[in-house]
């Protein structure tokens, strides 16, 4: 089952990969902040505040690192880089999105749980929470980059590409989905979004590996950062707890109840069938 006749499918992630993809990813940076530094010096503006730079940082960014992929690990072994993208059964989608609900409310009670004050998490918290207040008063901008541009370019980078290509080289699929969810954390570059993004990267990495298709987890990653988005634009409360009106404990138990159920359903009881 794991393997996949696919030559555009069949490449390896490994240190080199690994590498390369760490540099392109601070090249980038590098090519942006010379962008920004242009413009603030030369035309004496400052494109950090305005929304398109932060999607077009945003964007090429990651298609730099999926395109340096593709041209410097895939192309030189004479295919180009693919994804399966196809639909799955009606059952699956029925099982798959109560299981990423449960997670999402065990993420969102475990960053909880990390400092916001303090003379180091203080400030850093409150930069992080401007960062997408100042998002919140576009929200197009926010919708945009958000729930189109990050679940499809995240979900390549991380499950397509790194989950899958771990696997590929032998990684076990658990250590797989553990180390490209943890990547996926670290990227966020912030300690609450970490906690997060690593646990639903864990259930987004779980539905790839067993349903082999990338729709399902970019469609489970747009869902999540859809409701947050609109629970941030329309409600101004940053938690389900508060919407909800319910304490967090509560809202922990029934993640947990929703992602126990649904994920043993979705493993051993599920049906997958493979086509490519």
């Amino acid at each position: 089952m794991d393997k996949d006749l696919h030559p555009g499918r069949n490449y390896l992630f490994g240190w080199k990969e690994a590498i390369l993809l760490a540099v392109t990813f601070l090249f980038m940076q590098f090519l942006l902040a010379g962008w920004s530094a242009f413009e603030m010096f030369v035309l004496h503006d400052n494109p950090a505040y305005k929304d398109y730079f932060i999607i077009v940082s945003y964007v090429l960014t990651f298609t730099g690192c999926i395109f340096a992929f593709d041209q410097f690990i895939v192309k030189p072994t004479g295919s180009r880089l693919s994804f399966n993208m196809r639909t799955s059964p009606f059952s699956t989608y029925l099982l798959v999105f109560p299981l990423m609900i449960g997670g999402i409310f065990i993420a969102e009670y475990t960053s909880g749980l990390l400092p916001t004050t303090g003379d180091f998490f203080g400030p850093w918290y409150e930069q992080v929470t401007g960062l997408f207040a100042r998002m919140s008063l576009d929200p197009f901008t926010m919708m945009l980059m958000t729930s189109f541009f990050a679940p499809i370019l995240e979900e390549i980078l991380f499950r397509g590409i790194i989950q899958k290509g771990l696997i590929n080289k032998g990684v076990s699929p658990a250590n797989a989905i553990i180390i490209s969810a943890v990547v996926f954390g670290v990227v966020h570059g912030n300690p609450w979004q970490f906690m997060g993004a690593a646990i639903l990267g864990s259930v987004m990495g779980l539905v790839y590996y067993r349903t082999k298709t990338l729709l399902l987890p970019i469609l489970l990653h747009a869902f999540n950062n859809l409701i947050s988005s609109l629970l941030v634009i329309y409600t101004k409360q940053e938690s389900y707890s508060e919407f909800f009106g319910v304490p967090e404990n509560y809202l922990l138990l029934i993640g947990i109840f929703l992602t126990a159920v649904f994920g043993y359903l979705f493993i051993y009881k599920n049906k997958i069938h493979y086509n490519d």
